[in-house]
């Protein structure tokens, strides 16, 4: 046999995610054909047998994404290779509100259905050995918990539990599961399932002994208009109740996507620094369904805004955190929100902003998201009073009162620096003290772990004064790198 690959097909757009059959006989893939390809998201899984020249077959054909392989979940052959079990999202003009669902589909007539259409998000799906259920990932509230999935009844079976945060896991032949995951003051360990628990398979995470650290208090509040929001708080190592504290407002990216019982090494190092963190899951995040994530679907900046203002005034009412030592940060998603947050409400000390913008109309080609904001907004030309509203903290600047640091990734293509560009010039304008960093050579997830990686805490904590001395217990860098939010 000659060394040199043989290409099955020459494709007219990017293929991704290929799954072989368990028979060898096929292979299963991830494609979007149609127009052009980039300019919409409907995803289809097709199947082309392994040899040079094979036609392919389209296997599913929803009008939507079937198994986007942005959420990096390859499609899972049954045991008999009779089935298919991917992912599928909602309509395209959802983009990623919609919650993508367990679908099953059959190999022979491509009929698709959903077992457990329970409106949270599913990642990951196996198949186990005995072709019975699907494993897979899936995102409640505050957790995310490896399930099992009777594919007849579609009943949910949860098979970790607790306040925990499940990224990814291995099934066996046998049937032997192994988790990845963590909580509030494990970052991820490998464990066994075993006996409905789980054994930890090595000591990764043993040095943490030595650290002291904290765990998250869940918070539920209620909104401006009543609407009730999820959260945490999490409090120094030595908190005194009755005593107030400095408190950074913590906003997460997505905007769909949702703060976890997941180890924050940037929130062990604020406690340990004297600060209190306040986080919530605004209007927008994952975790609560469909019709919770779309609430600030093209209104950024609204209903959001008043959901993680309200976390704030929530720790303050309840005596946790000093009304007159109050700082806020965030990147992706979470720079936004922040930007929208100094243009509503004057009380923050001071403002970290990575990764983010203001100005959507001079972000317009620029990004990777033009197809998304006209999904969403519309084009900036025809629907300029939509770009104007959700632009505020650029065009209503004026409004702005807080010291801010913005921070962006030299090679950041998702969030280039060039949205904040405007901001910085504009407060500098207003005699507002702000500053830009840029992180040379980073993208988006900013991986490697530099000196600035510290300016976030060390900014906060000099506008924001703990008062005691900054001795961390936990480094903030390189502890949960890569994460895009």
């Amino acid at each position: 046999m000659s060394p040199a690959a043989s290409r099955c097909r020459s494709p007219p757009a990017n293929e991704a995610l290929p799954a072989w059959s368990p028979d060898g006989r096929k292979i299963g893939y991830v494609t979007r054909r149609g127009g052009e390809p980039d300019r919409h998201s409907n995803f289809d899984i097709y199947l082309v047998e392994p040899r040079a020249g094979a036609t392919e077959r389209r296997l599913t054909t929803f009008d939507g994404a079937d198994n986007d392989p942005d959420l990096e979940s390859p499609i899972s052959w049954s045991p008999d290779g009779r089935q298919i079990a991917f992912v599928q999202g909602g309509e395209d003009k959802w983009i990623y509100y919609a919650p993508h669902q367990l679908a099953i589909v059959d190999v022979a007539t491509g009929r698709t259905r959903l077992p457990a259409p329970i409106d949270r998000w599913f990642t990951q799906p196996r198949w186990s050995p005995d072709g019975r259920s699907v494993f897979a990932l899936v995102e409640q509230s505050r957790v995310i918990n490896l399930s099992r999935i009777d594919v007849a009844s579609g009943k949910v079976t949860p098979l970790t539990t607790g306040p925990r945060y499940d990224a990814g896991f291995a099934v066996s032949k046998q049937g032997r599961i192994v988790v990845l995951g963590g909580d509030d003051v494990t970052p991820y360990e490998l464990a066994a399932l075993e006996n409905g628990g789980l054994r930890p398979l090595g000591l990764h995470n043993e040095w943490l002994a030595r650290k002291k650290l904290v765990r998250f208090d869940d918070i539920r509040f209620r909104s401006a208009d009543g609407t009730t929001i999820d959260g945490f708080v999490v409090k120094p190592p030595d908190y005194v109740p009755g005593r107030r504290y400095p408190t950074i407002l913590r906003i997460h990216g997505g905007p769909v996507y949702q703060f976890s019982h997941e180890f924050m090494a940037d929130w062990q190092a604020y406690a340990a620094r004297g600060f209190v963190v306040v986080a919530a899951n605004p209007r927008g995040s994952s975790g609560r369904g469909f019709e919770f994530a779309k609430a600030i679907y093209a209104d950024w900046g609204n209903k959001d805004v008043q959901d993680v203002l309200a976390a704030v005034d929530h720790v303050v009412a309840a005596g946790i955190a000093d009304p007159d030592r109050l700082g806020v940060g965030g990147r992706s998603y979470g720079g936004i929100l922040t930007n929208y947050v100094i243009a509503s409400d004057a009380r923050f000390k001071a403002a970290v902003s990575g990764a983010g913008a203001s100005n959507w109309a001079a972000l317009y080609g620029h990004d990777m998201y033009s197809r998304e904001y006209e999904l969403e907004l519309g084009t900036p030309w025809t629907r300029r009073e939509v770009w104007d509203r959700v632009s505020y903290p650029f065009l209503h600047a004026e409004r702005i009162r807080t010291p801010t640091l913005f921070y962006c990734a030299e090679q950041d293509f998702n969030v280039p620096c060039n949205g904040f560009g405007a901001d910085v010039q504009a407060l500098r304008s207003l005699g507002v003290p702000s500053q830009l960093v840029v992180y040379p050579g980073e993208n988006h997830a900013r991986c490697r772990a530099t000196a600035a990686s510290a300016a976030d805490p060390a900014r906060l904590e000099r506008e924001v004064p703990a008062g005691g001395p900054a001795s961390p217990q936990a480094s903030p860098c390189g502890v949960r790198a890569g994460v895009p939010q």
